[in-house]
């Protein structure tokens, strides 16, 4: 294989996708020992999931300018860093408090997912430019997957009572262990970025022309002088004569010529959060516990989730250069609207019981004849049977035990959910997920691409903070069939803004696009 600098800056770059990917599903394996431990509500649970997102909206709106001000590199080495800092204090965090800043300031971090897409695309040719974007998507995937492996292994570990075992502490304090591994990653990034060029697009926009050119070099060593040349001059062509203040910039984002870009990445990002996907990555394991497979196999089959995201990312990025961004968004949609339904179904159809011998079972871990009242009664709602029991053993007894208290209550079709959940998982990685941050790194013009993803980026953070914070309430008092009911209707929605406004954008450069959507700078 022959060697390629673009390749290797932008795996690099995209590094960062595979540490927010574990940052942010990391806590899924740990919300029932860290709700034990410091006593949490269900809104309080929900926002130790949604910590890091509130962050990524505070960062979200700063970001892009930031980025545009001081480079997109330097900007991605501050959130290497970010990063570093708290998965440190993440998993040292004494009290519930700190463990929300230290998540916080993990989320400050999570800007990543819209720099990272500026510099590659500033970096790659048009014709490659949606599957290099989308390696960032394939990265994200890739540390979904790895967080669930982690948890799933430390979780075996901790059970294992080896000597090993004991004196690392890994079976007293496992979600500590599990948030802890993240600092390995994020270290290994921080070090990484040093060796990346500046973005040469970024540079030429600063009037930097000896070092655009000299990035340009770094990027294509066996261009010629002519051509990279004629590179620079396009893109100059663009750039204008001087860098605009912010608040000119902000008014051009929110005018007429920008008006079209503008709502498509704000329809696009509200639909990628609106459907429900960091529900589902951040609580996969408390969502199969749902469907009574019990604790242990709810870990395992969330590796399925991952192992399914890498697979559809894979073929997405196949696909997104051949195909194009629109057919995938298309039918990437219908798949999660088609999948929602499936869970829908499945959980309206679910039937709960204890019975004697079921209260034997949970003899271990449970007073068994304080739920002797609820023997042999039948319910068709498992918010009901939730009240039911919170109301006889309290809502922290359930929460510590709920996997194996629904794994002995529960009827129904567990088969049926797993191919709904995955199901979506595979539509979303096809679709919604690379697709968005392809979009976003093309539809704007490059004097306005960093403080325009922050405006649109905000939009999909707040939508993402509140999917997050509200799901733990929303099974509790609205139950799995509706809250997945939901997520298909919006699902439904966004495909029929897609169809509508959403234009094709594959092979195009960023310089025509900047004309076509009527961003051209003036």
């Amino acid at each position: 294989m022959k060697y390629n600098p673009v390749v290797l800056y932008t795996i690099i770059v995209s590094l960062g996708g595979f540490i927010f990917g574990f940052d942010a599903s990391v806590i899924s394996g740990t919300i029932g020992q860290i709700s034990a431990e410091f006593g949490l509500s269900t809104v309080q649970q929900g926002f130790v999931v949604a910590a890091p997102t509130l962050g990524g909206i505070a960062a979200t709106i700063t970001a892009g300018y930031i980025s545009d001000t001081i480079g997109r590199r330097q900007t991605l080495i501050g959130i290497a860093l970010l990063y570093l800092v708290s998965a440190i204090f993440s998993a040292l965090a004494p009290t519930y408090d700190t463990l929300i800043v230290a998540r916080f300031i993990g989320g400050l971090a999570f800007c990543s997912l819209m720099i990272a897409p500026i510099y590659i695309a500033e970096i790659c040719p048009a014709e490659s430019r949606g599957k290099m974007v989308s390696i960032n998507q394939l990265n994200i995937v890739v540390g979904i997957s790895a967080a669930y492996f982690s948890n799933y292994m430390i979780l075996q570990m901790s059970q294992s009572n080896t000597d090993l075992v004991m004196q690392l502490g890994i079976a007293d304090n496992t979600w500590r262990w599990m948030l802890g591994m993240e600092i390995i990653p994020a270290f290994i990034w921080l070090v990484a970025l040093f060796f990346v060029p500046k973005s040469p697009r970024w540079l030429l926009v600063q009037q930097k022309q000896r070092e655009a050119q000299a990035s340009l070099k770094r990027l294509y060593p066996k261009a010629t002088q002519d051509a990279l040349l004629a590179t620079m001059t396009e893109i100059k062509a663009t750039t204008g004569d001087k860098v605009l203040p912010v608040v000119t910039r902000l008014k051009e984002i929110v005018g007429p010529k920008m008006r079209l870009a503008l709502v498509i990445g704000l329809v696009v990002g509200i639909s990628q959060q609106a459907t429900g996907v960091n529900a589902i990555y951040f609580y996969a394991p408390s969502i199969f516990e749902q469907s009574g497979v019990g604790t242990n196999a709810a870990f395992a089959q969330a590796i399925w989730v991952g192992i399914t995201n890498i697979i559809f990312t894979i073929l997405a990025m196949a696909l997104i250069d051949k195909l194009g961004r629109k057919p995938l968004l298309v039918v990437g949609l219908i798949g999660v609207a088609i999948s929602m339904t499936i869970c829908t179904i499945g959980y309206s159809m679910a039937t709960y019981q204890l019975t004697s011998a079921d209260l034997v079972v949970l003899s271990e871990l449970l007073k068994h004849d304080l739920l002797n009242p609820l023997i042999d009664q039948v319910f068709t709602s498992d918010v009901e049977f939730k009240r039911a029991v919170i109301g006889i053993i309290g809502e922290q007894a359930f929460q510590t035990n709920q996997g194996a208290v629904i794994q002995a209550a529960a009827t129904l079709n567990a088969t049926l959910i797993k191919v709904g959940i995955l199901g979506f998982v595979a539509s979303f990685a096809c679709s919604l997920g690379p697709v968005m941050w392809v979009l976003f790194s093309e539809i704007f013009p490059n004097h306005l691409r960093g403080l325009a993803i922050s405006v649109v980026g905000i939009a999909n953070s707040l939508v993402s903070f509140l999917v997050q914070l509200a799901f733990p309430w929303e099974l509790a008092n609205l139950g799995a069939a509706l809250t997945f009911a939901i997520y298909g209707i919006f699902a439904v929605i966004g495909l029929l803004f897609v169809i509508k406004i959403v234009p094709e954008t594959k092979g195009k450069s960023l310089e025509e696009l900047e004309v076509i959507l009527g961003g051209k700078a003036t």
